[in-house]
């Protein structure tokens, strides 16, 4: 595969937005809406054409669009949790029919039998919309959106290392409520092997009368 160069610095004389594809790519995934994403690199490329001037040519131009798209992308999902319960919803669900596709590493303790969800219940939602938000954003980008770590970690302009552990510390916060899930919805018919909460009397939750 041939190498392919990369862009140091914006030529506006070309009228070419630099990196769209990879960035429409990762707005889709994040939006889950082709006219939120038109919109999103529209407000991302607009700012980025505002504020150039403190942009140093020569360093990571990619890096830099990444990090504008993604704190347009925050700044617009909290202002419209004025309807939390409804809003957050949708930003977890799946396009569609309203379905949640879980990636790998929601059941059985982080193994790769995770699978799909039919749909994403109170609970588990209200869990999720708990988290604190560097925790939220990491599962919503990696569990229910299926971004790479290094996708996630250039989005969110923070180490690799770093995601990686916002999604342990946020998938831990949740654990309870997950295997609930998977319980109610059948994805788990026995207790999972190991847990990252040892608090967490599974035992009681799959053998007791509470589910």
């Amino acid at each position: 595969m041939a190498h392919v160069e990369e862009i140091t610095a914006w030529d506006f004389s070309t009228g070419k937005l630099p990196y769209y594809d990879q960035l429409y790519k990762t707005a889709l995934r994040m939006t889950r809406s082709v006219p939120e994403t038109e919109d999103l690199l529209q407000e991302t490329y607009l700012k980025a054409f505002r504020y150039y001037s403190g942009f140093e040519e020569g360093t990571n131009l990619k890096a830099w669009l990444f990090r504008i798209m993604k704190n347009n992308f925050i700044n617009a999902y909290r202002k419209r949790k004025v309807q939390p319960q409804h809003v957050e919803l949708d930003e977890l669900r799946d396009s569609g029919e309203g379905s949640l596709e879980v990636a790998p590493g929601f059941a059985e303790g982080g193994s790769e039998a995770g699978g799909p969800a039919e749909e994403m219940d109170e609970d588990l939602a209200r869990a999720i919309n708990a988290l604190p938000h560097d925790y939220k954003m990491a599962l919503l980008l990696v569990d229910i959106q299926g971004h790479t770590y290094q996708e996630v970690a250039e989005i969110l302009a923070v180490p690799v290392g770093t995601v990686m552990s916002r999604l342990f510390r946020g998938r831990t916060k949740i654990e309870k409520a997950l295997i609930s899930y998977g319980k109610r919805y059948n994805y788990l018919s026995r207790p999972p092997r190991k847990v990252r909460d040892t608090t967490i009397d599974v035992e009681s939750m799959f053998h007791g009368t509470t589910g």
